[in-house]
């Protein structure tokens, strides 16, 4: 049902530098409500012009303003790159920019980076990520992205990289993961390096004007603490709702619509939901006996071309912080009451789950990975989901029973009908939100760890 199966591919990355963000280790989820995982989930951002200042930068520069952002200033090399989906090698310059090492409040099993940035055509960047494990050793360079906005003839093809690994840590698709997090091996630090290209003598650069990453140690269960109705109760956003399900069959190259559309249905919902959308322009090669072009839009700026899919989760927040004066990131959330939070203060959330028939009643079918939108709650504080896996766009809308839902989004991993365990996300989820978000708004991204 979903573009997103678990356990998920392998993919590639880029690198950072530390800054002043924000963090929280998993407690209380409020005086009264309950408990978080017994974990924590550290979130760091880069987004101001002294957090650029704090890395090394070799040929990169900040440009100021209203939105600052790391640019090339002057290239320090060239790099003859062979696109793996094109069979073309091109020459380009490059400047990179590195992080102080980062050390999270405590050691992750697992870490996610995402970045919003603009990459006109002829330019793209890189992130890459290198630990240091609990033990003293060291990862390698992981690349997590290799991304550009567009495909236009003569571009690289936005891609993750797979087969990456030391034999204690791998790249599954976007996400750093400890192979054997029983044995209590974590990573303790680590480090991004964000490298940026263009070709040589264009003067073109890309910008990247917010980066962060999310490492979290998420125990492993299969059933999740119960959480009480709270603050939204009774709240609902009025977000668009398009159905992935009226695409199958369209455009093979980016995966074939239907059930694989889940991801950039979900971003589209909630890019449209903050009054942003395509131009005519940018869906003039769109079919015109296609209904919601703007869906198969999102799917080809979100087409990983190693996964063969448009699920990966970085790649869907670069693609929605595409939209003027929008921000996108990849998090985690605790719990229900965090959802609750954001959804009080008018921020949908993307959620990312998987789950037999039998453990969502009402949504007819299971999935080894599937996006929705959480858009609120009814009264007594079930979850109102925009679900995209639904025949029509009036019929997206869904009830589902709020003890049912946290279990299947929060668990970290769950049985198929054989028995055999598969994982689950633990609560990953994407969050798109104003350049300027509102007191309001700022206070719920701070206390669900977020600047």
């Amino acid at each position: 049902m979903s573009s997103r199966p678990t356990p998920r591919r392998t993919v590639l990355a880029a690198a950072l530098g530390v800054a002043a963000a924000t963090s929280f280790t998993a407690g209380p989820a409020s005086a009264s409500g309950p408990a978080r995982h017994a974990s924590a989930i550290d979130n760091r951002a880069w987004t101001t012009a002294p957090d650029w200042r704090r890395g090394a930068s070799h040929g990169t520069d900040v440009r100021t303003g209203r939105r600052p952002g790391l640019v090339i200033d002057r290239p320090v090399g060239t790099l003859d790159y062979t696109d793996p989906h094109t069979r073309t090698t091109t020459t380009w310059e490059y400047a990179t920019w590195t992080a102080p090492v980062h050390r999270p409040a405590a050691a992750a099993s697992e870490v996610i980076a995402s970045w919003n940035a603009h990459a006109p055509a002829g330019t793209w960047i890189q992130t890459e990520l290198r630990a240091t494990y609990s033990d003293r050793g060291r990862t390698p360079w992981y690349v997590l992205g290799r991304w550009t906005a567009g495909d236009a003839d003569g571009d690289i093809r936005r891609t993750s990289v797979d087969g990456q690994g030391d034999g204690r840590s791998s790249v599954s698709t976007d996400t750093v993961v400890v192979d054997n997090p029983a044995t209590g091996l974590r990573l303790a630090s680590y480090e991004l390096r964000l490298t940026l290209f263009r070709r040589p003598g264009s003067g073109l650069t890309p910008t990247v004007w917010r980066l962060g990453v999310m490492g979290s140690d998420i125990p492993d269960r299969f059933t999740v603490p119960a959480s009480e109705p709270g603050e939204a109760a009774g709240r609902e956003l009025m977000v668009p709702r398009y159905s992935q399900e009226i695409h199958k069959g369209q455009y093979p190259e980016y995966d074939n619509g239907g059930e694989a559309w889940c991801s950039p249905t979900s971003s589209e919902m909630v890019i449209e939901y903050w009054g942003r959308k395509p131009c005519a322009e940018d869906l003039a090669w769109v079919n015109p006996d296609y209904a919601d072009p703007q869906v198969c839009h999102a799917a080809r700026a979100t087409y990983d071309h190693q996964y063969k899919g448009c699920g990966n989760w970085p790649f869907n927040a670069a693609y929605a912080a595409t939209y003027r004066d929008l921000q996108a990131v990849v998090t985690r959330l605790g719990s229900l009451s965090d959802a609750e939070r954001l959804i009080r203060a008018r921020i949908p959330v993307i959620t990312s789950q998987s789950f037999l028939a039998s453990e969502l009643d009402g949504a007819g079918y299971g999935t080894a990975g599937h996006l929705m939108c959480l858009a609120g709650f009814t009264r007594d504080g079930d979850v109102v989901a925009n679900d995209p896996a639904s025949p029509s766009d009036p019929e997206v809308r869904r009830v589902y029973r709020r003890r049912q839902f946290e279990n299947i989004w929060l668990r970290t991993k769950r049985y198929n009908a054989q028995g055999q365990v598969r994982s689950g996300t633990g609560g990953v989820c994407y969050l798109y939100f104003p350049l300027d978000p509102a007191p309001e708004q700022q206070r719920a991204l701070r206390a669900v760890g977020l600047r």
